[in-house]
C-alpha cells in the first residue's frame, strides 16, 4: 500500500484530501519510508529533512480538516535541486567550495512558493558540480543512478530529481535547465518535465549561466507538471528577468487535446548526424499517436544551422564568470570538465562573444517566424538512451569532440527561451525510457503541456514503473 501511496499522482491526492479520504502524514510517510529504502541504491536526494517533512505534513493534515488548504499543492511531497536556495537547508550546488555552514537564510522563489502553498519538502536532489554536465555525478555526493537500471545514469543535470520521481520518492520535482537539464534527465527516468519559458518560473539569485537557464517542474505525468507551474509561476519581485504574471491556471484547457494544431515533426533537425535508431523508430511513433488524434504534422525542419558554437560560447563565458574569482586552493578541488569549460570561456574574445549574442538573436528570430505557420515543433528528447552511470558521455562517435552530439535537441532551445518539455514516449529493448520533445512558441506553455497532455491520455508510458 505505500508504494501504491507513493506513486499517486499530486493531482489526485488534492483531490482526495478534499474529499478527505487521505491524509497528507500518510502520504509523507510512505514517501520517506520508500526514500529510507531506496536513495542508499539510488543517491536521489543529498539531504532529506525527515521531521521537517512530517511537521509540515501534520501542518497539512489539519488544514485540509478545516477546507482550507494554503494552495494548489497543499499536502504533496516536493523536493528541490540543490542548486536552489532552501532557508535553514545548506545549498552545496554539487560543489566542495561551497562551506556547509552558510548561513542559509531565504528560500529561492521556487522553494518559497512551494512552501507557501503547502507543499511537504522533503529535501535536496544531487546536482553535478554547479549544475555543469548532462549526468549526475560530483566528488561532493558521488554518482546518482537510474532507476530502471542502476548501472546507467538517470542523465543531469537534475537527475537527482528524475530519479527522485521516477522511483517514488516524492511526486513533484524542481528542476533547472541550462541547456537540457530539466529534459534530458526526464527523457532517461521516464518522467515529465518543462523547461518553461525563460522568465516564466522567477528564479533568484540568476543562473551563472545566465538567459540560457530555466527552471520548471518535473511530475511522472503533464497534469502533475502543470498543477506545479501553477504554484512556480508565480510572481517574485527579486528576479528583474522574469515576466509580467499572467495569473493563468495551466491545468485549464488541457484536455482540449490536439486536433487541428499545426505540428512540425523534425528528427534530426536538419543537422543532427547521430541519433540512435530505437529513439527513432519510438519518437515516429508518438508523432504518429498525435496525429491520429487529429494533430496536422507535417515533417519538416526549422530552418537553422546547428548551434552548438553559439551554445558553447554563452554557456562557457558563464562558467568562466562563475568560477575566475575563485581562490586557487579551490579552484582545484573543482570537476576537472568544469575547470576545462572555465578555461574554455576564458578564451573568448568580446568579439566572439558579441557575435554569438548576434547569432542567438537570428535564431530566437528563425524560432518565431516559424511559429507563425506552426504551433508545436516535435525532436527527440535526446539521440540516446540512458548510458553508463559516472561517465560524461557514451562513447563518442567518430569526429565528435564534445558532449552536446548526443543532446543536440535540447540546447537550441535554451538559446531561443522558447518553452520545451519531454514526456516518456516508448522504451528501448533493454527497458531504458525514451523521451519525446515538444517545442512551443515564445509564453505559449498552454499549446506545449496540452499536447503533451493528449499524448498521455492516448498511450501509458508515463504509467509505467521502474522495476526496483
Amino acid at each position: 500500500m505505500s508504494a501504491e501511496l507513493a506513486y499517486t499522482s499530486a493531482t489526485e491526492l488534492v483531490r482526495r484530501y478534499r474529499a478527505k479520504q487521505l491524509s497528507p502524514v500518510e502520504v509523507t510517510q510512505a514517501v520517506l519510508a520508500r526514500i529510507g529504502e531506496l536513495n542508499p541504491k539510488l543517491n536521489a536526494y543529498c539531504l532529506v529533512d525527515e521531521a521537517g517533512a512530517l511537521a509540515a505534513a501534520r501542518a497539512s493534515e489539519a488544514r485540509w480538516m478545516k477546507s482550507a488548504p494554503l494552495g494548489p499543492v497543499d499536502g504533496v511531497p516536493a523536493s528541490i535541486k540543490d542548486l536552489i536556495l532552501t532557508r535553514d537547508w545548506p545549498t552545496l550546488r554539487g560543489s566542495r567550495t561551497v562551506d556547509p555552514a552558510g548561513p542559509w537564510l531565504e528560500d529561492g522563489p521556487a522553494t518559497a512558493r512551494l512552501r507557501e502553498n503547502g507543499a511537504v519538502l522533503l529535501g535536496k536532489t544531487c546536482t553535478p558540480e554547479f549544475g555543469w554536465k548532462g549526468v549526475t555525478d560530483s566528488a561532493l555526493t558521488g554518482i546518482t543512478r537510474n532507476p530502471w537500471k542502476l548501472e546507467r545514469t538517470p542523465g543531469g543535470s537534475s537527475g537527482g530529481a528524475s530519479a527522485q520521481v521516477a522511483a517514488g520518492m516524492g511526486q513533484l520535482a524542481v528542476g533547472t535547465d541550462g541547456g537540457g537539464s530539466i529534459r534530458i534527465p526526464c527523457s532517461f527516468a521516464g518522467i515529465s518535465g518543462i523547461k518553461a519559458g525563460f522568465g516564466r518560473v522567477p528564479a533568484w539569485p540568476l543562473s551563472p549561466f545566465g538567459t540560457v537557464a530555466h527552471v520548471g517542474p518535473m511530475a511522472r505525468s503533464v497534469a502533475d507538471c502543470a498543477l506545479m507551474l501553477n504554484v512556480l509561476s508565480q510572481p517574485d519581485a527579486r528576479d528583474w528577468t522574469a515576466l509580467p504574471y499572467a495569473n493563468i491556471d495551466w491545468t485549464q484547457g488541457l484536455e482540449a487535446g490536439v486536433k487541428g494544431l499545426r505540428v512540425a515533426y523534425s528528427p534530426r533537425l536538419g543537422y543532427v548526424k547521430h541519433v540512435d535508431a530505437e529513439v527513432e523508430a519510438r519518437v515516429a511513433d508518438a508523432v504518429s499517436v498525435l496525429a491520429g488524434l487529429g494533430a496536422q504534422v507535417e515533417l519538416v525542419d526549422p530552418g537553422f544551422a546547428d548551434c552548438r558554437e553559439i551554445f558553447w560560447v554563452h554557456w562557457t563565458s558563464g562558467a568562466y564568470n562563475l568560477l575566475r574569482n575563485m581562490a586557487r586552493e579551490k579552484f582545484a578541488l573543482l570537476d576537472p570538465g568544469l575547470q576545462q569549460a572555465c578555461s574554455s570561456g576564458s578564451q573568448h574574445t568580446l568579439a566572439q562573444y558579441l557575435d554569438a549574442v548576434n547569432a542567438r538573436g537570428a535564431l530566437g528570430e528563425q524560432m518565431k517566424r516559424f511559429h507563425q505557420k506552426y504551433d508545436l515543433l516535435l525532436t527527440p528528447a535526446t539521440a540516446v538512451a540512458a548510458f553508463a552511470a559516472g561517465v560524461v558521455a557514451p562513447e563518442r562517435p567518430e569526429g565528435e569532440e564534445d558532449w552536446t552530439w548526443w543532446t543536440p535537441f535540447s540546447f537550441p532551445f535554451n538559446l531561443t527561451q522558447q518553452p520545451a518539455m519531454s514526456v516518456p514516449c516508448g522504451f528501448s529493448k533493454d527497458g531504458l525510457p525514451i523521451g519525446l520533445q515538444l517545442v512551443g512558441p515564445m509564453q505559449r506553455e498552454d499549446l506545449v503541456l496540452r499536447a503533451a497532455h493528449a499524448y498521455q491520455q492516448a498511450t501509458e508510458h508515463h504509467l509505467r514503473r521502474p522495476p526496483l
